[in-house]
């Protein structure tokens, strides 16, 4: 299975190699999307609002008709999604279709053995199973050759704070995703951070702490293939952040992304909107915020990011065929917008601030509403 060479994304750039890249370098909006929300089950609130679940191959058969809009793939979870039972139907798709499995996360958050916690679970039993899941998903990551492995710890946590032995539980998840790589070496992890919901916390739920995670497992990791990757400067365990789950968690969008990149650790991307804090919405891509998605994808421009751009919705109210197609066509309509920007003005503006007060502001103005009457000239950078 590939291995995606994740290193260039930290390489610091001159402002002329930065003009440089932004000028050649454009985002190859590579979508995937996850199967789960094709048919959105209803709630905690209310009932689900289709007339009747949807099986695996009426997604695909949905997602296959979204390939000439830019949907690359799909993703999913170990066993009740992709399992020994319906393998040969994923064969089949990916081969018909072109498209890929392009994640797979182990399902360790629902079922009601991981009550107290999954892989942190102080129950020996329950962490005993969530481990076992998650070699058995990372097995069939190598037999599907999917490229990453996405683990979510929403179920890893707590809402009564006092007397919990915190420290003692971050050990025990980075102990048992450790033994699990090591178990099935040679695949690539990313967990997904989410400040809180279902637990009240959420172990590792910010992007700071969710980097901080990926180090200390892979200190742990003793396999021979997982240390030469390491030896090599690859990142094993990465993040797949979420822009609704960031926001969840007061974080700047931008600036979280560029964090990982920084530490070359941005493996996978979720995309939807979501207002700060709040439950945990999945609304679609710009609805809330857009101007915190075109600052995020111009970091990934600015990085040369190369990975998917996972949908991850919840279209309870529209089709979820419309409401991908809305999403994609709003970042295609971004990521065009961001290309067409000055680059080398820009470059030189963030970098003589003093020089260039207000210039960002006003470029985008005009790049956001191109057919807007009656605006003031534009200022000129005296360079």
């Amino acid at each position: 299975m590939a291995f995606v060479d994740l290193r260039p994304q930290a390489k610091l750039k001159s402002p002329a190699a930065m003009v440089k890249q932004l000028n050649e370098f454009s985002l190859n909006l590579k979508f995937s999307a996850g199967v789960w929300f094709f048919a959105p089950g209803g709630g905690r609130f209310h009932d689900m609002y289709l007339d009747r679940k949807l099986s695996m191959e009426e997604i695909m058969e949905i997602a296959a008709g979204l390939k000439p809009y830019g949907l690359c793939g799909l993703e999913a979870h170990y066993p009740n999604e992709v399992s020994e039972k319906n393998m040969d139907l994923w064969v089949s798709f990916m081969k018909d279709t072109g498209m890929k499995l392009v994640m797979l996360a182990p399902f360790i958050f629902f079922d009601k053995q991981f009550e107290w916690g999954a892989l942190s679970s102080p129950i020996p039993r329950a962490r005993k199973a969530a481990i076992q899941r998650t070699i058995e998903t990372l097995q069939m990551c190598k037999r599907l050759d999917v490229e990453i492995a996405v683990t979510w710890p929403g179920i890893d946590g707590y809402e009564n704070p006092f007397g919990y032995d915190l420290a003692s539980a971050r050990r025990r998840f980075c102990e048992g995703l450790a033994e699990a790589m090591d178990t099935v070496p040679g695949v690539r992890v990313a967990e997904e951070p989410k400040p809180y919901e279902p637990r009240g916390h959420i172990l590792y739920g910010t992007t700071p702490e969710g980097l901080l995670m990926g180090m200390r497992t892979e200190s742990l990791l003793k396999n021979p293939t997982n240390t030469k990757l390491l030896d090599k400067g690859h990142a094993m365990v990465c993040l797949n952040p979420e822009v609704g789950h960031v926001h969840m968690g007061f974080e700047d969008l931008p600036s979280a992304l560029s964090l990982i990149l920084e530490y070359g650790r941005l493996a996978h991307t979720h995309w939807n909107s979501q207002p700060l804090g709040n439950y945990d919405q999945d609304l679609n891509v710009g609805v809330v915020s857009p101007e915190q998605t075109e600052a995020a994808l111009y970091v990934l421009k600015m990085h040369g990011y190369q990975g998917y751009f996972g949908l991850d919705l919840n279209p309870e109210r529209m089709p979820a065929r419309q409401a991908l197609l809305n999403c994609m066509d709003a970042m295609k309509a971004m990521n065009d917008r961001i290309d067409s920007l000055d680059h080398e003005a820009i470059v030189w503006a963030t970098n003589h601030p003093d020089k260039a007060r207000g210039y960002i502001e006003a470029a985008l103005i005009r790049a956001r509403y191109p057919k807007a009457k009656g605006l003031s000239s534009m200022m000129k950078l005296e360079r």
